[in-house]
Order: structure tokens, then C-alpha cells, then sequence
């Protein structure tokens, strides 16, 4: 028999980051609407967890209570023999729910019909009577409440007194949560604790624990694998031009452009699928999680710059180098110009590669055509900045407004190696340019082959390096 889903309302004052959390927890981008306007939500939705393919956990997103002091007032007055749940139950069928205390109304309904509440409260506000009351009122509903402490890495967190506030109202067990860069483990914390307030779902909610565990290590995998495809694709890259238009100066660096435009596309999409993936989309009007789309969203990976730094972390924390084969080809922006006297051929030529490039660089030789690659320098930079940004994915929240940063990798640090050791791995895709997914709009059947696979696989359990503590 299946299981009944666990109801918990998410309840709390305006602008308490409750839709924030619960597009966090749930990783469902598109639910509710977030914003900096007071009493955003003015309807009760709902949202489930799903684990396994079924319901887990049903959230109730509610209304900010709005009027508490005065409905605790208005309460005062009903049957004082009658329990609390009961005056609550009073007012409901009372004209005043459906009027002054609507909002409230919607909340305390929804507490009478499920198992717990999360109580979201933002630590930045001061601690003043209004919270007292609406805590006194979740709590005459008879239902065991979590609350969670939200911003509380912000500067003007008042964590300590909302704590003794919270105690005092036999509120002793609370969660710390950031709904903008969740703690490692947060959502653990949030489960493990709800289980010691409903012993009699603790099961559920411990299966609930690992299975969120089994999803992060599945949504990291799907992030590295996803790399080294990003990888394999931009290695595989390779334009031929015959030596008339290598020599008209215009037309080389139309092509030149062309190619930088492919492999940036290339970088924009597999960005496009990691923020997907960890549950975030470009340009969500409801709210601004993603401020770093500005700038280092349209990071140039063919700059002087961006390649000067690549090339010196290459040189000395990776090992790597620009120019490992016998000669370096004319480099431009981060194309390898293959002439046909370089039998270097593209970064790494004949020492990295082995006898086929160089076979085909003698051909092209012989027939005066020039080759068009991507530079190591530029690969690298590919992969260090997506490992950086999964990295800064995994700990940020939907409440989050501050930009990721966009600080390079340090010289040596985990995605600095994981990333230098991808390159060197995807060399062999060098000599299969039938491995880039796209370019020639003919290849529309394009599938990946069974090698190409083998190595993307490969290539995913190297990247994943990048997550072990340095």
C-alpha cells in the first residue's frame, strides 16, 4: 500500500523567504512567484517531493500572516473553556475569516490539515510583538512546528534573539537554513529534525534523507558528464581552409570568428544545462537568482586575458603547456592555424597525438590546406570555469540576488587538476572530428558513437576529482 505523502505547511511573516525555500528544496524553478513585494502569495499552493516516482512529501506554500496582533484579539473573545484548536475552528466558520482576516484565515486552515509547519523566519528582521503573536497562533493549531532560521549568514542576522524567542515558546528545535547559499547538508538537517517532532513518519522522512543524498551524487555525475561532453565536442573541432583563403587576411579571420562562435555556443549551451539541471533557468522574470549572467555568462574564452591566465596555469600548477609537440602552429585568439610546414599540428601534434595527425598534416601539406583547432589553453578554460560554476550551483539557493564570482581557479586547486587532466585525457578526440556534435548542418543524424562514449564516461569520472576536498 502506498504511502500517504507528509503534509507540512511552509507558514511564516511576509517576506520570509518562504517560496524561496521551497524552490530550493524541491528544485522546482517555475513554482510560485518570489519577489521583494510584501504578501506576494496570496493563495495556498501546493508542491510535492517526490522520491522513487511518488510523493514523499506535500509542501504547502502559504499567505504571510499579515494581521496577527489583531486576530489574537479577536480570538480573545470566543469560549475561553474551549481548547485552542477549537477558537481557531470558531473563527473559520465566523464571517471575519472571509473578510478582515482572510489572508490568516487561508493560514490557520491549512494548519488544522497537516502533519507539521515549517515556520521561515528571516533573522534580519528585529525581533518585535507581532512575531510573538503569530507564533501563539500557529501554535493554538496543535501541530508540531519546525522553524527555520533563514539568512542567517547575513550581516544583519539577529540569530541569537530570535533563538531565545523561539525557546521561550517551547520552540527549542530549529533548523538553520539559507534559502540563498544553503549550508552542505542543510536539507539533511531539515528532514533528521522533522523526524524527531513526527516519530511516526520517521521512516518516510529518513528515506527521504537518502534518497536526496542519491540525488545529489546522480546531479553531479550528470554535471561532469555533461563537461566532458562540452569537452570531447570542442576537442573534436576542426576546420579545414585551403591556402587561398588562409592567405586573404579577411576571410581568415571571418573563419577564425566563425569558430570561435561555434565553440562559445558549444560552452553557452552546456551553461544553458548545468543551470537547468541544478534547478535554476537564465532570465526568470519572477526573481533574480542568476545576476552572473551578466558578464560572466558571456565570459570570452578566446581573450589575450582568459588565455594568458590559462596558459601560465597550464605551464605551472597543470603541467600542460601551450605548445607540447615539436612546433607550436600560429596561434590566433586561441585557434591553432595549422600550416602545412608545422608538424606540430594543433597543440600536441605528432608527440601527443601519435602518427595519425601527423599522416594528415603531411597530407594537408601536400595539398596546401591549412587546419583550423582549438588550443589546449582554450579547452582548459572551457572546463575549469563550468567546474567552478557547478561548484557555485551546488551551494547556492533560489533566494540568492549576489553574483556568483568569478574568480578564476587558483593554481592547483581541485578544478584546476581535474580540468588539466580532462584536457589531456580528450586528446584522441583531436583526431575525430566525426565526434563534434554539431557544425556541418548536414550531420542533423548525428549520433555519438560507441568510442566517443566510452571516453566522455572516462573523461566524467576525472572531472569529478574537481569535488574532492583539495
Amino acid at each position: 500500500m502506498t504511502q500517504q505523502p507528509i503534509r507540512i505547511a511552509v507558514v511564516g511573516h511576509t517576506n520570509a523567504g518562504k517560496t524561496s525555500l521551497l524552490r530550493t528544496l524541491t528544485r522546482r524553478i517555475g513554482f510560485g512567484e518570489v519577489s521583494q513585494r510584501p504578501g506576494t502569495t496570496r493563495h495556498v499552493e501546493s508542491v510535492d517531493l517526490d522520491v522513487n516516482g511518488e510523493a514523499a512529501v506535500r509542501f504547502f506554500d502559504t499567505p504571510g500572516l499579515e494581521d496577527a496582533v489583531a486576530l489574537r484579539e479577536h480570538l480573545a473573545g470566543f469560549d475561553a473553556q474551549a481548547t485552542p484548536p477549537d477558537r481557531i475552528r470558531q473563527f473559520l466558520q465566523g464571517p471575519e475569516a472571509h473578510g478582515v482576516f482572510e489572508q490568516e484565515a487561508k493560514v490557520l486552515r491549512t494548519m488544522l490539515d497537516i502533519d507539521a509547519a515549517f515556520l521561515v523566519i528571516d533573522v534580519r528582521e528585529p525581533v518585535l510583538p507581532k512575531f510573538r503573536d503569530e507564533i501563539e497562533l500557529l501554535n493554538s493549531c496543535a501541530r508540531p512546528v519546525l522553524p527555520v532560521l533563514n539568512f542567517v549568514r547575513d550581516a544583519a542576522s539577529r540569530e541569537p534573539a530570535w533563538k531565545e524567542l523561539l525557546s521561550a515558546y517551547g520552540l527549542h528545535v530549529q533548523v538553520r537554513f539559507d534559502a540563498a547559499a544553503p549550508f552542505v547538508g542543510a536539507e539533511q538537517d531539515l528532514y533528521n529534525d522533522l523526524a524527531t517532532l513526527l516519530r511516526e513518519r520517521r521512516d518516510l522522512l529518513h528515506g527521504v534523507v537518502d534518497a536526496l543524498a542519491d540525488e545529489a551524487v546522480q546531479r553531479r555525475q550528470s554535471a561532469c558528464t555533461r563537461i566532458a561532453a562540452l569537452l570531447i565536442d570542442a576537442a573534436a573541432v576542426r576546420r579545414t581552409v585551403s591556402s587561398t583563403e588562409f592567405a586573404d587576411a579577411a576571410r581568415r579571420q571571418a573563419l577564425v570568428a566563425a569558430l570561435q562562435k561555434a565553440v562559445f555556443d558549444k560552452a553557452q549551451r552546456c551553461t544553458d544545462d548545468l543551470l537547468a539541471l541544478y534547478g535554476f533557468r537564465q532570465g526568470d522574470a519572477d526573481e533574480a537568482p542568476l545576476p552572473m549572467i551578466e558578464g560572466r555568462w558571456t565570459l570570452d574564452f578566446f581573450s589575450p586575458e582568459a588565455m594568458k591566465d590559462a596558459g601560465l596555469r597550464l605551464g605551472k600548477g597543470a603541467v600542460i603547456g601551450a605548445a607540447v609537440g615539436v612546433v607550436a602552429d600560429l596561434a590566433v585568439a586561441g585557434i591553432s592555424l595549422g600550416a602545412g610546414a608545422a608538424l606540430g599540428g594543433a597543440i600536441g601534434g605528432a608527440v601527443s597525438q601519435g602518427w595519425g595527425p601527423l599522416g594528415r598534416k603531411l597530407a594537408n601539406k601536400l595539398r596546401d590546406v591549412h587546419e583550423l583547432t582549438v588550443e589546449d589553453g582554450v579547452l582548459f578554460t572551457l572546463v575549469a570555469w563550468q567546474l567552478k560554476l557547478t561548484q557555485a550551483l551546488e551551494q547556492r539557493g533560489h533566494a540568492a540576488t549576489q553574483r556568483i564570482a568569478a574568480e578564476s581557479p587558483e593554481d592547483g586547486d581541485s578544478p584546476t587538476r581535474a580540468a588539466a587532466a580532462a584536457v589531456r585525457g580528450a586528446q584522441p578526440a583531436r583526431n575525430h572530428p566525426e565526434w563534434e556534435s554539431t557544425g556541418i548542418a548536414t550531420r542533423s543524424f548525428w549520433r555519438p558513437s560507441p568510442p566517443r562514449e566510452a571516453l566522455v564516461a572516462e573523461l566524467s569520472q576525472t572531472l569529478l576529482r574537481a569535488f574532492e576536498a583539495p
